[in-house]
């Protein structure tokens, strides 16, 4: 059954009001003065509430406004009682948050109606909010899925990676990968796909699966170009809903301690030389190549760079440089390494 709750300091409008709405079969609260009639809503969380607007000590309208910013009632609505017409007053009433106006002296039937109108809002606010928590637990399984597949630290030498992955919103399109092609190959890779939230992430896990289980056909996993030319030829966005990603893809080879690398249009991975304490030079690791899914036709090219000891590489998306600044402009790439 749906509460209301009246709030008046008339004793025979509420007589009236609990009477009428009573016999039309709703559950019926009354309060004599704003304060009281706040703390009773919010400790009832009535489906529709009744407010008349000139009152003592807390008007109609600073009820409303406390009403409408309590989050337990946020799916309240709010009707005022007035017999102020203008339609100043009006534009008061609907920037304090009330939902409808009853005009005094009240005409019961229009008052039936405006209720049975509020109770339908009511009912569709919960419904509303009942599905955006339903959406919000699906993407929360969704983004510990993406967190499950991320791989693991990887601590033992010859070669120790450490990640950090914190998505803009609950889920995102970065992804990223490391393992060991065989013992002698190391294959890193960072995407970003276009967009965010489930759209976006959804080729990322497509891609991550895919690259995963080395299930591209004819593709050297050892020659990121030609991975790259693989995932774009299945990728095209005409055919994936207009999604495209970007990728640094490289593979490390310990024995000759080479890195050979190729980008897709992907922010540049920087690798330091030397200890992190005393860095002896910056590299930035990039190669021309458009992002995968745009064109059928792009080609990727290979680069490679000797890794000397203790040396450092980073691979990002442009979420960790791409930085609103308090004067409006964003934060490039060339402030983020020394």
């Amino acid at each position: 059954m749906n509460q209301i709750l009246i709030i008046d300091d008339d004793p025979a409008i509420q007589i009236l009001l609990k009477r009428t709405l009573h016999n039309q079969g709703y559950e019926v609260f009354v309060a004599s003065n704003g304060e009281d009639g706040l703390a009773q809503a919010r400790q009832l969380r009535p489906a529709l509430v009744i407010c008349d607007w000139i009152m003592p000590r807390m008007n109609g309208l600073e009820v409303c406004r406390h009403v409408k910013a309590t989050p337990e009632l946020s799916t309240t609505m709010f009707i005022l009682l007035t017999s102020l017409g203008s339609i100043e007053d009006r534009v008061k009433g609907l920037d304090a948050g009330a939902d409808d106006f009853v005009c005094k002296p009240i005409e019961m039937a229009e008052l039936q109606a405006r209720v049975r109108s509020g109770l339908r809002l009511h009912q569709l606010s919960r419904d509303l909010q009942h599905q955006k928590h339903l959406l919000e637990m699906e993407l929360a399984e969704a983004a510990e899925y993406v967190r499950s597949i991320l791989p693991d630290r990887m601590t033992e030498p010859p070669v120790t990676i450490d990640a950090r992955f914190i998505p803009s919103r609950q889920l995102g399109g970065d992804g990223f990968d490391y393992y060991w092609l065989d013992s002698d190959h190391l294959a890193i890779y960072l995407l970003d796909a276009a967009g965010h939230g489930l759209r976006a992430a959804l080729p990322t896990l497509s891609v991550i699966n895919l690259l995963k289980s080395r299930a591209l056909p004819n593709i050297n996993y050892y020659q990121p170009s030609d991975v790259l030319r693989g995932l774009n030829h299945t990728f095209q966005m005409t055919q994936r809903n207009d999604k495209y990603f970007t990728l640094w893809y490289g593979v490390y080879n310990r024995l000759n301690r080479q890195l050979t690398y190729a980008s897709a249009g992907h922010p540049p991975a920087i690798l330091f030389c030397g200890t992190p304490s005393s860095y002896t030079d910056a590299k930035l690791l990039k190669t021309a190549g458009l992002p995968v899914g745009m064109f059928l036709e792009a080609d990727y090219v290979d680069a490679c760079c000797d890794v000397t000891q203790s040396s450092t590489l980073y691979v990002f998306s442009d979420g960790i440089y791409e930085i609103n600044q308090p004067d409006g402009s964003i934060w490039g790439l060339e402030p983020s390494y020394p």
